[in-house]
């Protein structure tokens, strides 16, 4: 049996853990409250509170319990991992499972590394440029150079956030490169709407997820993550608009 400080402190653990993986997955900050407040109202912890912003997450059982914060150094787009989570709290307030089972879940789930290989993603931003080419009014004979043009961004951007952790300098890159290989194509005749190219080819870099989540915050009255979500797409859509521009203008 455990003691009641423990408990508290393993519940603290459990529940700033989901947080934590959710809000470094891509979820919304009122997503990652409301799940935290589930989880631990249904440990008759009812007096719980959470403040969740992009950068960090503050939690307390109550005015007696001591208050913790867990920092958010990492942000990606994980859409399955987040889904695992949601899984994780519904059987933990169903009492499918007990606090320790969800504990120990969610350290697998954060441990797993869900994404595919490099190649597979590549290739899929590779396909993913030759639809928006054509959706976006291309020709097919411009389908190889957005093909090339949207997995070359693909695999730079993911290599040089392992090299750097400045995230909008990696899409920089990207983009520029991009921009070179579409203005390559179109110089050696490989290529003839050299916009088109361009626009389906940067548009797997797009931060559409991040502006999504920033407008659900702010109309979930989450003004402040918000607002920092969106000064961030902001800056990835500058970094990406600047590596075209600086191609272009050569």
């Amino acid at each position: 049996m455990i003691e009641k400080p423990q408990q508290n402190e393993l519940a603290i653990d459990c529940f700033l853990l989901a947080g934590r993986i959710m809000m470094e997955s891509g979820a919304e900050t009122y997503r990652v409250e409301d799940t935290m407040l589930r989880m631990a109202r249904s440990q008759n912890m009812n007096d719980a509170q959470s403040y969740v912003t992009p950068t960090g997450i503050i939690f307390s059982l109550g005015k007696t319990q001591p208050t913790r914060i867990s920092a958010i150094s990492t942000r990606v787009t994980d859409l399955h991992r987040i889904a695992l989570v949601n899984n994780v709290s519904r059987k933990l307030t169903s009492h499918i499972i007990t606090l320790e089972e969800a504990y120990d879940e969610l350290n697998t789930i954060q441990k797993t590394n869900y994404f595919l290989p490099v190649i597979l993603q590549v290739l899929a931003a590779s396909f993913a440029s030759i639809s928006f080419l054509i959706l976006f009014g291309g020709i097919w004979g411009d389908m190889p150079a957005a093909f090339i043009a949207g997995g070359a961004g693909q695999y730079i951007v993911t290599v040089m956030q392992r090299l750097s952790r400045v995230k909008f300098f990696s899409e920089f890159v990207a983009t520029l490169a991009v921009g070179t290989i579409a203005s390559l194509a179109l110089s050696f005749g490989y290529g003839t709407q050299v916009d088109k190219i361009i626009i389906g080819s940067v548009m797997p870099l797009v931060p559409g997820l991040l502006i999504t989540n920033a407008v659900r915050d702010l109309m979930a009255g989450h003004f402040t993550a918000g607002m920092a979500k969106g000064a961030e797409a902001f800056l990835t859509a500058s970094a990406i608009g600047a590596g075209i521009a600086l191609v272009m203008a050569w």
